[in-house]
Order: structure tokens, then C-alpha cells, then sequence
């Protein structure tokens, strides 16, 4: 019997405040929708680091006929001293596989990369030999690089993983900026909610009065009040969430399914677990906490 009638009181609040409670349902799904976007960039920003750093191979560019004297005091790479790295490298346990790359080779795959405006006063001379290491395990790059960073014949050990850096600084202020239009938008959400519920508990100040005499209990009283800001909170995370998916299903998966495309993105999957949870959850408990502040000073009992 209290159960249908805490229902009874809370869909009454929802009919007299239509109006407000389809504003906290917006506010709601867009602050949420900008949180669930954040939490997405930054699983994506997850996906890239582990993908990318581990294709990313360390380069081990070797002495040459133009390379600094800082660098290289004795002169150009000799056989020997190749032959002494290459030995070195394939009998570390960090190293997968080892790649030995030509001052030709180098050239040709330069030529590929660029266009005839940047290669027509090149010439294989002025690249460097190198070993490409790929390794087995890649977050301990920077063993490899001091070990071999200044032995002999060896030019530069260049962290090849500082080139991600930019794109994953870019993508993480991204996440920044998500999360914080988020906090702002949550914080509008909160004051409507707590609005709206001021105003409701004011407009049914009689009943409330009369329920406190009659020896109802605080819960009874506020229980419909927040179970409105529960019901307007739930419905936004829900759109939020339907919105998110909307986007990764036709926007991010469009372009994951194009053959030429081989990086791998969130997916709707990521929506459902554990994004959505979240936003639910972040929606009902912010709704609760607003409630319960905006009724203590009317529902004092």
C-alpha cells in the first residue's frame, strides 16, 4: 500500500512539473552524453598506446660518411662493428626480430615516402644503414636504447614512440575538455534537479504538513520527491547513452569498416560495458544527493 502510493505521488510530481522535468531530462542527457564522450576518447586513446607502441619498431641508425663527429669520433660504421651490433641484438632477450636496412634500401623507401620535391637532391649517401629492432616486450624500449645508445658505429637510438606523443597529448586534452563541459553541464543538471524539487515540496507544502501530523516518516514523506529526480535522471542517462551509441554505431563504425582502414576503434560494445553502467549510475546518485539537499529545509520533520 505505501509502495502505490509513494508511485501515486511521484507520478503526480512528474504531471504538475512536466515542463521542468523535461528540462532536467535534457540538461541531464547532454552534460552525461559530453561525460560518456570523454570516457570513450580516453578507452580510445587505451586502444592506440597498446596497438601503435607495440608496432612501433626501435630504429638503431648506424654511423655514415656524413654523420657528426660529436656522434661518431670514429668515422663511418665498420663491418665489424655491424656485424659485433647485429650479434649483440639478436642475442638479447628483449629483441623479437632484427631488420637490417641498407643506405640504398633506406633511399628507396624514401623515395616512396616523399615526393619528388624533397628527393631530387637526395642521394643514398646521405642516409644512414640502420637495424630495426621489433621487441618482445616494447614498454622496455628504453633498455634497449641504453644499451646501445653510444657504442661504437652506433649514431642515434631515437625513441620512435615520442612521435605518438603529440597525437596522444592532442587526444587526451580532448578528454580534458569532455570531461569538463561534463562537470559544468552536471553541475547545471544538479541546480535543476534541486529546482525542481524545491518547487514541487513548496506547491505541496499541505500535504506534506498534514502527512508530518499523521506520524508518516521522513522517508515516506521525501521518497516520491526524490524518486522524481531519480525517474527525470535515469531517462537522460538512457537518451545519453542511446546517443553515444547512435554515434559510434554510424559514425566511428563507418569508418572501421572501410577495408583500407586497419586501426581499431571503440565499438559499440565499449557503449553498452562499461560506459553506459557509468552514466546511469553518476545520473541516479547525482539526483539522490540534489533531492536530498534541496528537501531539508522543507520536509524538516
Amino acid at each position: 500500500m505505501r509502495l502505490g502510493f509513494v508511485l501515486r505521488e511521484m507520478g503526480a510530481g512528474l504531471r504538475r512539473n512536466f515542463t521542468m522535468t523535461v528540462s532536467v531530462v535534457l540538461v541531464t542527457m547532454v552534460s552525461l552524453f559530453f561525460l560518456g564522450l570523454g570516457l570513450l576518447v580516453q578507452q580510445q586513446v587505451s586502444i592506440l598506446k597498446g596497438d601503435w607502441y607495440d608496432r612501433v619498431q626501435v630504429s638503431i641508425f648506424l654511423c655514415g660518411e656524413v654523420s657528426s663527429e660529436e656522434n661518431c669520433p670514429t668515422g663511418a660504421v665498420t663491418a665489424e662493428q655491424r656485424d659485433a651490433l647485429r650479434a649483440q641484438l639478436e642475442a638479447s632477450p628483449l629483441v623479437d626480430r632484427v631488420f637490417y636496412e641498407s643506405q640504398q634500401e633506406a633511399y628507396e623507401n624514401f623515395l616512396e615516402q616523399y615526393d619528388d620535391s624533397l628527393t631530387e637532391n637526395v642521394t643514398p649517401d646521405a642516409l644512414p644503414e640502420s637495424f630495426r629492432v621489433r621487441l618482445t616486450q616494447p614498454d622496455r624500449y628504453e633498455e634497449i636504447r641504453d644499451q646501445f645508445a653510444g657504442q661504437p658505429g652506433v649514431e642515434d637510438v631515437p625513441d620512435q614512440r615520442a612521435i605518438l606523443g603529440p597525437l596522444f597529448a592532442a587526444m587526451d586534452g580532448a578528454t580534458r575538455v569532455a570531461i569538463g563541459l561534463a562537470a559544468l553541464m552536471l553541475l547545471c543538471s544538479v541546480l535543476l534537479v534541486s529546482t525542481t524539487i524545491r518547487l514541487t515540496a513548496f506547491s505541496r507544502r499541505r500535504e506534506t504538513s498534514i502527512m508530518r501530523l499523521v506520524g508518516a516518516s521522513r522517508a515516506l514523506i521525501q521518497l516520491p520527491f526524490v524518486l522524481e529526480g531519480v525517474v527525470a535522471s535515469f531517462v537522460g542517462a538512457v537518451l545519453a547513452s542511446g546517443a553515444l551509441y547512435a554515434l559510434v554505431e554510424f559514425g566511428v563504425g563507418r569508418l572501421s569498416d572501410r577495408p583500407d582502414f586497419t586501426t581499431r576503434l571503440v565499438e559499440t560494445s565499449d557503449v553498452l560495458w562499461p560506459t553506459a553502467p557509468v552514466l546511469v549510475g553518476v545520473g541516479v546518485v547525482f539526483a539522490v544527493a540534489a533531492s536530498l539537499l534541496s528537501l531539508r529545509r522543507w520536509l524538516r520533520v
